[in-house]
């Protein structure tokens, strides 16, 4: 991997961790386009990194908002912030059980190519689809009321992202149309989403450095690319977090779903 290929693998990832497209479908696709031929180990590696940069870009993006979280939740101060951070715990279970219980399988999915990526951008873009049509129906907007995100609702938005994991099922998105379905707050939502992916990489991050440690490097990648990488993610990344914050306050998801059908379909033509 040259530092050209890493700078637009580092700015896909910015964009689509954040935006409702799948960021580890879009990576599968740039690979296939720049003609990338990693193996598993370096693939997940590099994909590491770039979620990384991610995490940081959400930290410095809500800052105000997470900040006050760590302080309740460290000092025990068994407030509304307090609980709120037991929320997003209860929310990493599904996906720490599936990590750490299919982690094999899991790498399989990523190397299954543009077939398995194309399938579930349509599944996104379904349940994007579902998620707006379902909010806006006469049916659900007389009388609704959103709510905060309840103990139930993460647990279940939980299970969303573990599903999620998967390359071309957007995260971002599934977990987002699934708070929505449930009745949670558009902004609350979105903003718990980013917050409650940050234990699972940060978590994947440390797994992928002891493997490191025990196993070696594999030295394909090269230092320089995964720091351009990196910045590039970070960098993209604050700007998409924003943006993303705003396109869910003014309920615009479905545009998303229009993209990751085409997309999706795409891919699916170019699989035969």
């Amino acid at each position: 991997m040259d530092t050209v290929q890493a700078l637009i693998m580092g700015i896909v990832q910015g964009l689509a961790e954040y935006l409702p497209i799948s960021s580890s479908g879009h990576l599968e696709i740039c690979r296939e386009i720049l003609g990338l031929d990693l193996t598993g180990a370096e693939s997940i590696e590099f994909d590491v990194m770039l979620h990384v940069a991610t995490v940081l870009s959400t930290i410095v993006v809500l800052w105000r908002e997470f900040m006050p979280l760590c302080t309740s939740f460290f000092t025990v101060k068994r407030d509304a912030n307090f609980y709120y951070v037991l929320k997003i715990l209860v929310s990493c279970i599904p996906v720490g059980i599936v990590g750490l219980c299919f982690k094999e399988q899991i790498e399989q999915f990523f190397g299954s190519g543009l077939l398995v990526v194309g399938i579930c951008l349509c599944v996104t873009a379904a349940l994007l689809a579902f998620a707006y049509f379902f909010r806006t129906s006469p049916l659900t907007a007389k009388g609704y009321v959103a709510r905060d995100v309840t103990w139930t609702d993460a647990f279940i938005i939980g299970c969303a992202q573990a599903v999620a994991v998967l390359p071309g099922l957007s995260r971002s998105g599934s977990t987002i149309a699934t708070g929505i379905l449930l009745g949670d707050d558009r902004a609350k939502v979105a903003q718990f989403s980013f917050f409650m992916v940050i234990i699972p990489i940060l978590g994947e991050a440390l797994l992928g450095m002891k493997d490191l440690v025990t196993e070696g490097p594999t030295g394909s990648v090269g230092f320089v690319p995964m720091i351009v990488g990196f910045i590039a993610s970070f960098v993209v990344g604050c700007i998409a977090c924003k943006w993303m914050l705003n396109i869910v306050k003014r309920g615009k998801m479905v545009w998303f779903a229009v993209y990751c059908l085409v997309a999706g379909a795409i891919c699916l033509v170019y699989s035969l």
